[in-house]
């Protein structure tokens, strides 16, 4: 990422709005502001989100692992708003587990980029399929947007729900439906 490209597009959105910076709290603000996004709103693009789902061998019949209220925030590639939420995650171990920080660390790096609350979706449960290759997986995010709840409607506490499988909960509608029953409060 480039963060003096950032920064002089940050001062001239500013200078666009007709804020002035010399001798005011604003000098520092358009670094600040690259900082912030290069660190933390987009830091997913210096990650291979596979990467980040380390696993070990599973052991003989191991049930479903289900990850509930995993915490994620991201930015609508429409407005650059972010949306947050929570992520639940599930799979049916074939082979491999996952160790457990790693679901958290697998929604960061897919979440902090720009992005659609459905395409996350989708490339997490692709992640989780790619790499750990389960019988099943399946992602839900229920999220909030700023782009619906401070702009336009102004629909505050609004929430979408969406969700991706793959495998057996991809192809069986009642295992799916067991799996999402049990994902969902």
């Amino acid at each position: 990422m480039d963060a003096s490209k950032m920064e002089a597009a940050v001062r001239l959105f500013l200078e666009g709005i007709g804020e002035r910076f010399p001798g005011d709290d604003l000098e520092a603000t358009p670094a600040r502001v690259a900082r912030a996004w290069i660190d933390d709103l987009v830091a997913g693009y210096a990650l291979d989100p596979d990467a980040e789902l380390t696993w070990s061998q599973a052991p003989p019949q191991c049930g479903p692992v289900v990850a509930r209220d995993i915490r994620f925030a991201s930015v609508c590639v429409h407005h650059l708003l972010p949306f947050v939420g929570v992520a639940h995650l599930a799979y049916q171990p074939a082979e491999r587990l996952a160790g457990l920080s790693k679901l958290g660390r697998l929604v960061d790096a897919h979440a902090r980029r720009l992005t659609v609350q459905e395409h996350l979706t989708r490339r997490i449960v692709d992640s989780l399929d790619r790499v750990l290759r389960p019988q099943a997986a399946l992602v839900v995010l229920e999220a909030e947007h700023t782009c619906m709840t401070l702009r336009g409607v102004r629909k505050e506490g609004s929430r979408f729900l969406t969700w991706a499988a793959a495998g057996a909960w991809k192809d069986d509608p009642g295992a799916r439906r067991e799996i999402l029953d049990r994902l969902t409060p």
